[in-house]
C-alpha cells in the first residue's frame, strides 16, 4: 500500500522490496565494489532461487514472466527486476541496461555510499527529488539499515498482529523467515533477541547478523524449507517478536526520525494519515492532488482473524499478545 501510494507522487522515487531481493547479504557488509554491487542487483541468490525456481510466487513479484515481450524467466530474473525496476517504469529493461556499466564502474567504496548512488542515479534518471526504499518484513534487517543510513527518517506502518499472522501464512517468504528463524534457534542464534542490540556499540549486531547469514546460505535446504508447514500461532509469535526486536531499536530514534503508523487508522482517515506521512518524509512533499489520488487508490479491507473459531482466535491472540500490548491493540 505505502510502496503504491508514494508512487503516485511526481516527485518521490518508490524503491519497493529493494532490499529484500537484493540488500540482505551486502547489509552487513562495510565495502564493495561496482562489480560486487551489480552482482547483487543482477544475480539471484539461493532463497529468491527456491521460490521462484519452484513458482512459490508472492503478491510483491511484479515482473512478466508470461508476457510476450518479457526478457527473463523466473529462473534468471534479476533480483533489482523482481520488483523495485517494474514498480518505477514500464521499460524496466531498458532501464535495468542502462544501469549495468554505471553500476559496474563504480570504485570501492563505502556500502551506503554505493547503495546512495544508486538510489541518486535512479532519482536523476526519473527525475525525483527523494528516494523511499520500502521492503515488507524489514523489521528483521532495518536496524542494519539504520547503521548506513543513520541520518534516515523511517516509518513503521504496522496492522493488528492477529491479520498479519494470517497473512504471513499464505505468504512463502514469511514461511522460510520463521523456517530460518527456527533453524538459527537450533543452532543456538537468536536474530530476534533485542537484547543483542546496543545502540552504543552498533557493529556487533551486524557481525550476528553476516554469521547467521552465511550459516544459512552454507547448510540449509531451501527447498525443503519452502515446504515446511506451521500452525497459525507459530506466525503470530513470530510477528509478535519482529514487533518487540523492532521497538528495541525504533524506541532509540528521535523523534523527528521516527514515524510510526496504524494500518486501520490509514484506512479509516486516509486524507489525514497520508498527510501525516508525507510531510514527516518532507513538508515541501504535500501536493493535494497527488493526496487525493493515493486515496483513492486505498480499499476497505476488514479485520479477517475474527472469521476464525473462537478457539483459534482465542490461540492466535495469545501468541501475538505481547506485540498486540505494545502496539496499543486490545487483547
Amino acid at each position: 500500500m505505502i510502496s503504491d501510494v508514494v508512487n503516485r507522487h511526481p516527485k518521490v522515487l518508490s524503491l519497493s522490496e529493494f532490499f529484500s531481493f537484493t540488500g540482505l547479504e551486502a547489509l552487513s557488509r562495510k565495502r564493495l565494489d561496482g562489480k560486487a554491487m551489480w552482482k547483487l542487483c543482477s544475480q539471484q541468490r539461493q532463497r529468491l532461487q527456491s521460490m521462484l525456481n519452484r513458482d512459490k510466487r508472492i503478491s510483491e513479484i511484479i515482473y512478466p514472466f508470461d508476457a510476450p515481450q518479457a526478457r527473463f524467466s523466473h529462473r534468471d530474473v534479476p533480483p533489482i527486476s523482481v520488483t523495485t525496476l517494474p514498480h518505477l517504469t514500464q521499460d524496466f529493461d531498458g532501464l535495468y541496461d542502462e544501469l549495468e556499466p554505471v553500476i559496474r564502474a563504480r570504485s570501492t567504496g563505502n556500502v551506503a555510499d554505493q547503495y546512495r548512488f544508486l538510489f541518486e542515479w535512479l532519482c536523476d534518471r526519473l527525475g525525483r527529488d527523494v528516494w523511499i526504499e520500502r521492503s515488507g518484513g524489514s523489521l528483521m534487517f532495518g536496524y542494519n539499515v539504520i547503521q548506513h543510513f543513520p541520518d534516515a527518517r523511517v516509518v513503521h506502518l504496522y496492522r493488528d498482529g492477529r491479520d498479519t499472522a494470517m497473512s504471513m501464512s499464505q505468504h512463502h517468504a514469511f514461511k522460510m523467515l520463521l523456517a530460518t528463524v527456527r533453524q538459527l534457534q537450533r543452532w543456538g542464534i537468536d536474530l530476534l533477541n533485542g537484547d543483542s542490540i546496543d545502540i552504543n556499540a552498533p557493529p556487533a549486531y551486524s557481525i550476528v547478523f553476516r554469521f547467521a547469514l552465511s550459516l544459512v546460505s552454507r547448510f540449509s535446504n531451501f527447498d525443503k524449507m519452502i515446504d515446511q508447514e506451521f500452525d497459525l500461532e507459530a506466525y503470530g509469535d513470530l510477528w509478535s517478536r519482529m514487533i518487540l526486536f523492532g521497538r528495541a531499536y525504533l524506541s532509540a530514534l528521535p523523534a523527528d526520525r521516527f514515524l510510526a503508523l496504524r494500518y486501520e487508522d490509514v484506512l479509516d482517515r486516509p486524507h489525514e494519515k497520508l498527510r501525516e506521512l508525507i510531510e514527516f518524509i518532507d513538508p515541501s512533499l504535500l501536493d493535494e492532488a497527488w493526496l487525493d489520488e493515493a486515496v483513492s487508490i486505498l480499499r476497505p479491507n476488514p479485520s479477517k482473524y475474527l472469521s476464525l473459531p473462537a478457539e483459534m482466535q482465542s490461540r492466535l491472540t495469545q501468541a501475538c499478545a505481547p506485540g498486540l500490548d505494545a502496539l496499543g491493540y486490545a487483547t
